[in-house]
Formats: structure tokens, sequence, C-alpha cells
């Protein structure tokens, strides 16, 4: 019993004893689990049972309720939000509080129900073990739950089973497993019982079935070798406990800004407290007074709000690009993403195999079209051809007819029912007319020798029209060279010629094609034997088959070189392969290619820096896929992972964005992105991009127009307290700008549109500022602005012999002016707003403008308002010189924004090919 789990010893680390099992030899499986053909005992298994539990992934571990949704107020975003709130309170504005409030609360709802979803991804992958499976136990076939299953126990498999825990394979007739979920690749894999290499990547582990993958053909025993969280797929499950969400860029630089604003903002109201009380010696209450307004000016209290609405009006334009995000920050992380990491099968390839080439001893003729829809021509050349040539007409009919596969269209899409390379020969074949139903009653199929890996071919005998009888054969082409003694030519049957085909098929292998042979010869009736097919073959040809580029994926993967986005193709299948789809996409003019096995032997040290120059990942596992994340992670870049698999999900949790493909992805990759694409469309991906990009100016124009119209008042209230003025608004007349700019044109900045160019500029470095210098610098400069206009209108208010009441009402109006339009300067950080766009402004511009302007004429001259906020009527010339000051300031920051493009203060919009170049 106490070599009952593993054939090594427990201190070996686990890699070594998970590669131990397909390298041993099937008779040795048996004695080293100590088991036997027969099963089981039902006593053996008991004991087994008990030793190394259920053959099921542990449920995630949860918080509890109450402490999840009180975690979700632990965040300086919130700090800020509140610390607003019991400024807006201690005003006697409760309304205003009681929004902020509302808005943190909102804000701690979404995170607490966003809180599950790890939980939800572990959870996913539990579901993919088959609940029953057939096994021998005492020398019977029975079927139990996968549950009870236990390292010993024969397993059986046929066509339709989900493999329930992994086994070595100890017998196969015909055994194809779909490994997609954990490989990635396209076409089932073919099984066998001889060991492989002991370093062989999960791919190439030919006598292995792993737990979760589907039984596509034939029929298979096994031995369990491994359960639960010692199988692959329970790998997996432990490597999605081990990876640690991430804080976005913007989350950290957002709490990186609200930490040290609100450090500024308490540091700068004490000061001003000390400096009332001990210099100029006011009474602390009268002091607190102005501290309290000091500090409602400050603080920009509507900022979180609105960057958070900005995110979710970026989550709304995503939805309609059929992106559905599913976690609110990863729209602004997309916008500074600089290296996207793309699975290739099903994701930047259509996930249905193709016959692109057919070569004969005459011709090689290039099949159009993609997919399973048998739409296409046929190319000699340049020239397209009617038909093909007699001897590929005949390798066609061979390909048809030697096959169990069916097309289905179905609501316009075509499917295939069976193999998909099968399903590929059949959409040839209707491209060439030679119709497959037709066919196959009229060539009626006597007998065959189905497909196994052993023989490596599929033989069929066939009673012609004629009633002659023909046998076709396809398979492995160098198999079936061995077979033959002829070639088919148009003059008639001459000598193989063995080298020229051998040159052949490296030639298709050298594109990334997979490459079947076909062949043919007369027969008499009876049955099929081996013997019948062996030798005397005429050898028709090949076909070249390929998994293709998605059209729309070529296109959106120049557009992201062209953003100076870095894509880089992560998938199991083998390297040819992969680099020629790479060719074929784009990804780089000499794209540099690394397996798995040689990624192992490359130390964490070095890693990040040839993950930067690596374009294809070829034969990786999830815990390559993990490592390349991490990589170029730690090398400063933000990554984009895209899969569909469950061999994405570690790998789709650690990234600073995981794009799950929403038709053909599995549930567990789902749960393990922040964004799901709903029609598994790569470029849908690059509209995400661009709008995190746009999202993310948007947040910039937010701040850079909240927080000198903030600044400016604060800072009017510092000089006037120590210039010994008097403050030139009372602090309800400052709460009153606060509140009615802040819920109409800091609002209509959300919904601002892309600037021109917006793909044309380099990624976002994630340590950037979300202060860029020429921000710091315009806040400072407007923030002055602002102060010079509220003094430089109160001085000449008073100067005049106004009241002070009507000084402070036209300073309120004279800022809210400003604000209008500094609003329309701002909407274009990286070009001039003097244009008829920029005059005419958008639809939530203009109805925020209009909020405003009726507010403000209620506001000075409304009876109620003139009550409540002590303000005057404002004659029609003053009003009028209230309006051109606003006009003064556009010019003002107008001929800035030329002089600092001019002297190079501005960052540029480099071109498209630099960009490229760069990456």
């Amino acid at each position: 019993m106490g070599q009952d789990n593993q054939p090594t010893t427990d201190t070996e680390p686990r890699p070594n004893r998970q590669k131990t099992w397909h390298a041993l030899p099937a008779e040795l499986i048996f004695d080293t689990l100590e088991t036997q053909p027969s099963g089981l005992s039902a006593e053996n298994a008991k004991a087994r049972l008990e030793r190394h539990g259920e053959n099921v992934l542990p449920e995630a571990a949860g918080r509890h309720p109450a402490l999840r949704f009180l975690n979700q107020f632990h965040n300086t975003l919130i700090y800020f939000l509140l610390t607003a709130a019991v400024a807006a309170w201690a005003l006697g504005h409760a309304v205003d509080a009681a929004v902020i409030l509302a808005v943190v609360t909102i804000n701690a709802v979404v995170g607490y129900i966003q809180e599950g979803k790890a939980e939800q991804a572990l959870n996913a992958i539990r579901n993919l073990i088959s609940p029953k499976a057939s096994v021998v136990r005492d020398g019977h076939r029975t079927t139990l739950p996968a549950s009870q299953l236990v390292p010993g126990d024969v397993v059986l498999l046929e066509a339709g089973d989900q493999v329930s825990a992994d086994l070595r394979l100890v017998r196969t007739r015909g055994l194809l497993i779909d490994e997609a979920i954990l490989t990635g690749e396209s076409v089932a894999s073919e099984k066998q019982e001889s060991p492989v290499e002991g370093e062989a990547p999960l791919g190439d582990r030919t006598c292995m079935a792993y737990s979760g993958t589907l039984v596509a053909a034939g029929q298979g025993t096994g031995v369990v070798v491994a359960t639960g969280t010692e199988t692959e797929i329970g790998r997996i499950s432990t490597l999605m406990g081990q990876v640690e969400d991430l804080t976005t860029p913007l989350l950290r630089q957002i709490n990186r800004f609200g930490r040290l604003f609100t450090l500024v903002t308490f540091i700068g109201a004490a000061l001003m407290f000390a400096f009332a009380t001990l210099v100029r010696g006011d009474s602390w209450d009268s002091a607190l007074l102005v501290v309290v307004a000091l500090a409602v000016a400050a603080v920009p209290e509507g900022l979180p709000a609105v960057i958070t609405i900005t995110l979710a009006i970026g989550v709304q334009r995503m939805a309609a690009r059929h992106a559905i995000i599913r976690r609110l920050p990863a729209v602004e992380t997309l916008g500074s993403t600089s290296v996207i990491c793309s699975d290739k099968t099903g994701t930047l390839t259509r996930n249905e195999m193709t016959a692109r080439r057919i070569v004969t001893a005459d011709h090689e003729l290039v099949v159009e079209g993609v997919g399973y829809e048998p739409v296409g021509s046929f190319l000699v050349g340049t020239e397209k051809i009617a038909s093909p040539p007699p001897v590929a007409h005949h390798l066609v009919r061979c390909a048809v007819l030697c096959n169990d596969a069916r097309l289905l269209e179905i609501s316009g899409q075509w499917h295939v029912e069976g193999d998909p390379m099968e399903g590929a020969l059949v959409a040839l074949a209707m491209k060439a007319g030679v119709g497959p139903d037709e066919h196959r009653r009229n060539w009626e199929r006597i007998d065959e020798i189905p497909f196994d890996a052993e023989h490596r071919f599929m033989a069929s005998l066939h009673r012609a029209p004629e009633e002659d009888h023909v046998i076709f054969v396809k398979g492995a082409p160098e198999r079936l060279l061995d077979m033959c003694d002829r070639e088919a030519r148009l003059d008639g049957d001459a000598p193989l010629d063995k080298a020229y085909w051998t040159d052949r098929i490296a030639e298709a292998a050298s594109h990334g094609e997979r490459v079947l042979g076909f062949a043919s010869k007369p027969a008499t009736a009876g049955d099929l034997e081996f013997s019948h097919v062996e030798t005397g073959l005429v050898f028709l040809g090949l076909a070249g088959f390929i998994d293709p580029p998605r059209e729309e994926a070529i296109a959106a993967v120049a557009e992201c070189r062209s953003a100076g986005i870095a894509v880089k193709m992560i998938t199991g299948d083998h390297a040819a392969t992969a680099t020629a789809i790479a060719h074929q996409l784009g990804l780089a003019e000499n794209p540099k290619v690394i397996t798995g096995a040689e990624l192992e032997a490359i130390d964490d040290a070095d890693l990040p820096k040839i993950a930067e120059e690596t374009t294809v990942f070829a034969r990786t596992n999830p815990e390559h896929k993990l490592r390349i994340v991490r990589a170029l992670q730690a090398d400063g870049d933000i990554v984009a992972m895209t899969g569909d698999g469950v061999n994405d999900a570690p790998a789709l949790k650690q990234a600073d964005v995981g794009i799950a493909m929403g038709r053909k992805g599995t549930e567990a990759a789902k749960q393990a992105s922040q964004m799901v694409l709903v029609d598994d469309n790569f470029a849908t991906i690059v509209a995400a991009v661009h709008e995190g990009r746009t999202v993310f100016d948007n947040i910039q124009k937010v701040i850079s127009w909240t927080v000198p119209t903030n600044g400016g008042l604060a800072i009017a209230i510092i000089a006037a307290m120590l210039l010994g003025l008097t403050i030139p608004a009372t602090p309800v007349q400052i709460l009153w700008i606060n509140m009615i700019t802040t819920v109409t044109l800091g609002l209509v900045l959300a919904f601002e549109p892309s600037e021109p160019g917006v793909m044309q500029r380099p990624p976002r470095r994630p340590d950037t500022s979300l202060l860029t210098g020429f921000l710091l610098w315009r806040i400072a400069f407007v923030s002055l602005l602002f102060v010079a206009g509220a003094f430089g209108t109160y001085a000449w208010a008073m100067s005049r012999g106004l009241d002070i009441e009507t000084a402070r009402t036209m300073v309120v109006n004279v800022l809210v002016v400003l604000q209008i339009f500094y609003l329309f300067n701002v909407r274009f950080l990286h070009q001039t707003s003097l244009t008829l766009a920029g005059a005419l402004g958008t639809k939530p511009v203009l109805i925020a403008l209009t909020a405003v302007v009726f507010a403000q004429l209620a506001f000075t001259y409304a009876p109620l308002m003139q009550t409540l906020f002590d303000t005057r009527p404002v004659a029609i010339t003053d009003g009028l010189i209230i309006l051109a000051t606003g006009v003064l300031l556009m010019v003002i920051l107008e001929i800035e924004k030329i002089l600092f493009r001019r002297l190079g203060f501005l960052d540029d919009v480099p071109a498209p090919t630099a960009l490229a170049n760069a990456r």
C-alpha cells in the first residue's frame, strides 16, 4: 500500500512525480500501484479512498459576508469620500453629505458582489469533473460516482465520456481525446499505450488521459494515477488559489493621490487654524469655521464619484462593442495595456480546421475559404480553375469516402459532427463539387479499418457505381508512403518518388500545416484485412490543414502594433504551427519562438528580458503561462491575457486584465477574467483598449478641471487669512459652487468622446503619475488665475462702492463663469479647443451648461436664493464684464497650450511606425 499513490518517494518534487507516469511501461503501472487488470477489490478501494480522499477539488475558502462587506470601506478612496461627507455635514449641508454617503454605500455593495468571483473561478473548475465513471472492480464492470475513484482503479473509456481522473492508458483502440481545455490544441490527441520521454510536454503525453478532457472517438482502458488536487486540472485549481488579485494602475494612483491630497489638506487646515488662533488672535470657534470652509473648498468631494461614473460609462460603451467588463477598473487598465498575451486556438484563429492545400504528383492546388463553410475556389498558382484535375478529384473522393464526419448548417453557421480534420475534408469535397451524401450512397461502404494511433491510418472498402471495388486509405503520410509502390499521375500510375513526397511533407510542416496522405487500390469483394492495404497502394497525394487566423484578428494585431502594444502568442500547439500563424497574423517580422521545455530551463531572474523579446511561446502548460505573465509584469508591463480554456484560468487571474472568450470559453476562464468578449473576437480587444485610453483621458480631464477650481477657492481663503483680508465668498457660497458645478460641469467630462489620435500614442507606463508635469503646471496656473479673478472682481466691486454682499455675489458668478470656460478648454488636452467641435460641445455639455446658467440666475436674482445665500442682483454691464473675464481665461490658456506644444513640454503624438518599431 505504500506505493498506491506515487511511483516515487514523497520527498521528490511534485513536478517529477507527475512526469513519471507517462514514462513508465504499461506493464509496470499495475505493479507500481499494486493493482491488476481485473481492478481493485471493494475492500482495497475503500481503504485507498480513506487514505487519498474523494476525487473532488476543494471549494474556495470564503470570508464571512459581514467581513467582506466591511472590507469594502477599507480604501483611501472611500476615506476621501467620507472626509468630504463629514465636511459637508459640519457645514449643515445634509443633502450633499447624504449624496456622498450614498455613493460610498453603492461602491461597497458593488465591491461586495464582485468579491466572490475568485471563489466562483475555483468552483467552476470543480464542475468539470465527470459525475460518473465506468470502472472495473472485483473483475466486474460497474459505474461509480467519479468522486469515489482512487489511484489504482481501472477505468474504461468510450466516445463521449468525460475523463474522471488522470489515467495511464494501458489499452487503446482508435482512442482520440479532445484536450483543448488543457493544451489549447484544436485537434483531438491520438492516444496509444507505449511510454514517452519523461520530459515530454503535456500535449505530447500520448499514453495519458487527463481529468476533465473529452473522449472524441474510440475506446480505451486506463489506470488511475492521480485524483483530486493531484490531477493536472487539480494543479490548475491550486495555481488559481495561489494567484493574488492585483490592484489596477488606476486604483494605485488614485489611492496615492487621495492619501497625498488628504494629507496636504489636513496639514494645511491645521496650520491655518494655528495661524488664526496664535498669530491673528481669532477665537477658536471662528477659526474653526474658516478652517472648515478651507477644507470644503480644497477637498474635491465629487472627484471619486465622477471617476467611478467615468469608469461605468466606459463599461456601457464597451458592452455596446461586445465586451463585458466584470471589474470596473479593468476599463482603464486596458487603456494602459502594453502587452497582450493571447492564446492561439479560438482566439487568434477560428478553431476550425481548413484544408488549405492539395499536392499531387502533377499539381499543387491552393484551396480558398476558411472554416467549415463549403465555399471557396481552387487555384493552380494564381489561376482559378473550375474543378480539380482528375488525380486531385480522385484524392477528394478518397477523402470524403474514407471519412465518418458530417457537416451541418445551423442558423447560417456550419458545424462539424465528428473529427475536425474529417469535417475539413467534407468541406473540401463540397467545394470541389463532390457531394458527400451522394457519393456515400453511390459508393457503398462494405468494410473499414478504423483509425488507430498504432497503425496511423484509416481504410475503407467500397463498391463503386460500376460494380468494381476499391480501397481508400488516409492517414499519416509517412506511414502511407511505406504502404505504396506507385503514385497517381495524369498520364497514369508511375513508380513512387518517395524523396519528392518527403520534401513536400517537410515543406507543409514548415508552414505550420498538419498533413494527411491519401492512397487507393482496386480490390475484390470481401472483408477488409490489414494485409490488403499494407502493400500495393497507389499514393494519390497530400492535403495540408491549418486552423486559419481570424481575418479581423490580423487587422486588430496591426492596430495593436500601431498603438505600441506588443501581442504575444502563448499556445500549447507545436512551435512550427504557432510560428506560421504568427507570420500570417503579422505579430512580428521575425518572431522569436520559445517552447515550454526551453522555458523550464530559464531562471526566473533571466525570464523577464527573454519574455519581452519573445513573440511565440509554444507547447506551454498552465505553469508556463503563469510564469510568462509574471515575468512581463516584473519588467513593468501591464499585461492583458486572453484565453478560453481551463488551462488559461490561472494566467487570466494573474494578468492585469484577464480576457475570456464568451462563446467558446469555459466557465472557469470566464470567472477568472476581468472582461469577457461576447463575440470571441480578438478585434474587440482593440476597441476595448481604445475605450480604456479614452476613459483615462477623461479621468485626467476630470482631475485637471476639478482640482484647480477647488484649489482656486482654497488659495483665495488662505490668501485672505494671511493678508488679513475679507474672505471673498462665505462658506455656504463656496459649498454652493462645489455642489452646482460638481454635479453638472464636473460630470459631463465623463461622457467625452475620444480625442483624435488616441490609438497612435504609446501605452501609458504603470509608474506614470496620474498627474503629468503639464497637468501639475496647469492645476497651479489655473488655480492662480482663479484667485486673481476672485480677488480682482472683489476689489473692483468694492472700489466702486458696492456692498460686500454684491461683491461676493459677483465673485461667485465670476468663479462659475471661469469654470465654464475652463471646461471648454480642458475638453481637449492634446489639441486646441478653438474649433467648431470645441465651441459647440457635446449634448451632455450643453445640458450641463444650461442647468448651471439657470441655477446661477436663480442664485443671483431669485428672492429665496438671495435669502438663503445672502446674494444680491448683479447689473447687466457687470454680468457682461464677468463673461469677458471667462473669455480672457480661455484666450490665456489657449496661448499657453500653443507655447507649451512649440516648446515640446506637451506629449506629442508619435508616428505609428515609430511605435511599431519600438515594440
